[in-house]
């Protein structure tokens, strides 16, 4: 309900504020002549004048004690400049000046041309950079009632900025709305709202409490295990005069623990913000809604683990832990050669295609076509102004898709399919690996003596595969009569 209500109170400005404005015309709503930007002036000051009269919505100016604060119009322009496109020459200080006056609410004006208004404003185009009318409005969110919630208090900083930085003849329109939530100072609702806030209160705490213990257990169990680990690296350094290496020493650490943890902590952060958010104390709807999203994230990829109980429901996290390493390690080789065309295709191809116009951009173009998607609006939308160009983008568009769909894809996928098909392996004929590799009959059925398991089968596996490989390039080679 939330964003819903700033996604329409923003569009409700849109339509207020901008002549003529219609839905999805926000990359193309611009102005072209000096008549129009007076017009779009004049027609926002006199909307933003007669919002009461004219808005369907709860809004109203903001007030600073008995007075309400004004709507400010502001330019930016260069300090000074005279340009003469005709004869190629121009005279110009880049100092950027400000200048505002402030139209009052109550100020008793009425629709009609820029001078009938008195706005006493002149733009000087070839100067102007951008021109800015700010001001700012209150609503109060009622729909939250009918889901036993209270209503917030919502401030909008409006913002409509004329956009002339370019000076190509098109200035470009945008409104800006920045929202802000607060408690309101002095509410009354009838009925049971205050009672169903009480009850979610109270089960808010009933979770920080049940997160809390399991936090402690957490961390209990953490404790032992760092200290049998520091038991065991004594014991084998005082009797074997060996250090453990750290794979050894990270068997003592359970990443499951880790997690939880983790999860724990963002859950009672999370719950915590949310009371004070159902008490008004607080209005952090992001930060409140991060915390809960990535503990019941973890919470969820944590229900995985119980299924290391099940043989065969274990295949996907015993595969994504034994092709981990390798993954990572190709990951960063494919990292480079996509590092390379993303810097390429931005400096090349940025002045003639709009999806390459900022490094961003590019990298987002690239990888959905490495998914597939929109591969024909990208070949279609290169300008054909240098052919040189345009020829170079088909060359660097064909060898991207070649490259990266057809055989970095694939490596990908068969990286992850060989752990796969090694560890279905492993579980499916534990007596043998392979001809001179063989591992216990038996399989564990811990979850980390499993895993341990699986590691030295897959280990065993690649290297009698590699003892194999070597063996037969060192046989010499027989012809067949």
């Amino acid at each position: 309900m939330v964003v819903a209500f700033k996604e329409e109170n923003t569009i409700a400005f849109k339509h207020l504020f901008l002549k003529g404005y219609m839905d999805r015309m926000d990359d193309t709503y611009a102005v072209y002549t000096q008549r129009e930007v007076y017009d779009q002036i004049t027609f926002a000051v006199n909307q933003y004048l007669q919002l009461r009269n004219i808005s369907v919505g709860n809004h109203a100016y903001e007030s600073k004690g008995a007075e309400r604060s004004a709507l400010a119009v502001c330019q930016h322009f260069y300090k000074q400049g005279n340009i003469w496109p005709g004869n190629a020459t121009f005279d110009i200080d880049p100092d950027i000046e400000t200048e505002c006056f402030f139209v009052e609410p109550d100020e008793p004006l009425h629709v009609g041309t820029l001078e009938e208004n008195k706005l006493n404003l002149t733009l000087d185009f070839h100067r102007l950079l951008t021109m800015e009318l700010q001001f700012k409005l209150k609503a109060i969110n009622l729909q939250t009632i009918r889901h036993h919630e209270l209503p917030d208090c919502y401030d909008f900083a409006l913002t409509i900025t004329f956009d002339n930085k370019a000076h190509s003849g098109r200035i470009k329109i945008s409104l800006d709305n920045d929202i802000s939530i607060r408690e309101c100072r002095d509410w009354h609702v009838s009925g049971s709202i205050q009672k169903n806030t009480h009850y979610m209160m109270i089960f808010d705490a009933f979770v920080i409490l049940t997160c809390l213990a399991s936090l402690i257990l957490c961390v209990r169990s953490m404790v032992r295990g760092l200290q049998l680990q520091q038991e065991f690296v004594s014991f084998f350094l005082l009797h074997y005069k060996k250090d453990v290496s750290v794979s050894d020493r990270m068997e003592f650490i359970n990443g499951w623990y880790i997690m939880i943890i983790i999860s724990d902590i963002l859950t009672i952060i999370g719950s915590i913000l949310k009371m004070e958010i159902q008490a008004k104390s607080l209005t952090s709807y992001d930060v409140c809604s991060i915390l809960l999203g990535t503990s019941t994230m973890l919470v969820w990829l944590g229900v995985i683990r119980y299924l290391g109980f099940f043989q065969k429901y274990n295949l996907l996290i015993l595969t994504l832990q034994a092709a981990l390493p390798s993954v990572i390690r190709f990951c960063c080789c494919a990292a480079m050669i996509y590092l390379g065309y993303c810097f390429c295709g931005w400096i090349v191809l940025g002045p003639y295609h709009e999806k390459f116009r900022s490094l961003n951009m590019v990298s987002e173009c690239l990888f959905s076509l490495i998914n597939g998607d929109d591969m024909f609006a990208t070949f279609a939308k290169m300008q054909r102004k240098s052919y040189l160009v345009w020829l170079f983008s088909r060359i660097y568009l064909y060898s991207f898709i070649s490259l990266f769909i057809y055989m970095i894809l694939s490596l990908f996928i068969a990286l992850i399919t060989d752990t796969y098909e090694t560890i279905k392996t492993c579980l499916e004929s534990p007596r043998r690996v392979g001809k001179n590799v063989a591992v216990p009959v038996q399989i564990p059925s811990r979850g980390a003596q499993k895993m341990r398991y699986l590691q030295l089968c897959v280990r065993g596996t690649l290297y009698y595969s590699r003892v194999t490989s070597k063996v037969l390039k060192t046989l010499p080679t027989r012809r067949l009569p």
